[in-house]
């Protein structure tokens, strides 16, 4: 199941994405169920939030995965949306 990872960071909050970005890049690779990842761009072009396509067996698999995400356990994050996805293109 593709789940799409929309997450939207608190106002103010870069420093701690970018003091926290290593672990949770190390993260998304070691989990092996990570289809796509990127941020997210303000106006300015500085990174958000983040978007992240997961292959994970179910919405459960999908919600934990983002629990345990770093820049997650950091309190980086304002929002936090989980949508299943069916890739077209």
């Amino acid at each position: 199941m593709l789940v799409a990872l929309i997450a939207k960071d608190k106002p103010g909050a870069l420093q701690i994405r970018k003091d926290t970005r290593e672990e949770h890049l190390a993260y998304l690779k070691a989990t092996g169920v990570v289809s796509q990842a990127g941020p997210l761009l303000d106006d300015a072009g500085e990174m958000c939030g983040s978007l992240v396509i997961l292959d994970v067996a179910d919405m459960a698999a999908a919600q934990d995965w983002a629990d345990n995400d770093p820049y997650a356990k950091a309190g980086l994050f304002d929002s936090v949306e989980l949508v299943a996805w069916k890739k077209v293109i």
